[in-house]
């Protein structure tokens, strides 16, 4: 247990140490945010789940693993996305849909396959917790976006926490109708 805590302090000194850290404009610190959300993220499930000593010893590398796979999968349906979006009116459009489509399902049989690699290693009921915490590790995010809290400091399109337009729909800032 004492390692569990002892863990637990040094995550969260190394995220507070982490966040504090100046951006800039220094081109070394353009992926230090992805860094800084997985920390985030690790130290988020980790209270989350309440992983026993042994439950983290096994649970951590099958996580870690099931991520780069997630990456990589999803790296592959972007990829084949923008090459339909580029291709779609040519002559390859129904070979880049099944690319597409594809990478699709590979994508989707890694988050299968990760449900059954997490029940190897933790409890149904961590597992559940697991996919609740992530969702809303996910939410937190995108909560902070939409507040302006973008990585790299970068200012969000629109007004903070109001969309994409800066305003509510049927608000000051709402796209008008032409007049007939």
């Amino acid at each position: 247990m004492k390692k569990v805590i002892s863990m637990l302090s040094a995550m969260a000194l190394f995220c507070a140490v982490a966040f504090a850290q100046p951006q800039g404009n220094n081109p070394q610190n353009k992926g230090d945010w992805r860094e800084k959300v997985r920390a985030a993220q690790v130290a988020f499930i980790t209270q989350e789940l309440d992983l026993t000593e042994a439950e983290a010893q096994s649970f951590w590398p099958v996580y870690n693993d099931v991520q780069k796979q997630r990456r990589e999968a999803y790296a592959t349906m972007q990829k084949a996305y923008m090459e339909l979006l580029n291709g779609a009116d040519g002559d390859d459009a129904a070979k880049l849909l099944n690319a597409y489509l594809d990478a699709k399902k590979a994508s989707e049989a890694v988050e299968s396959a990760s449900v059954d690699r997490y029940k190897k290693v933790l409890p149904v009921q961590k597992v559940a917790k697991l996919l609740l915490a992530e969702e809303k590790f996910r939410h937190q995010q995108i909560g902070r976006l939409g507040q302006g809290g973008m990585p790299g400091g970068m200012p969000p399109q629109g007004a903070p926490g109001r969309g994409r337009n800066g305003g509510m729909p049927g608000g000051e800032n709402a796209p008008t109708q032409p007049e007939a």
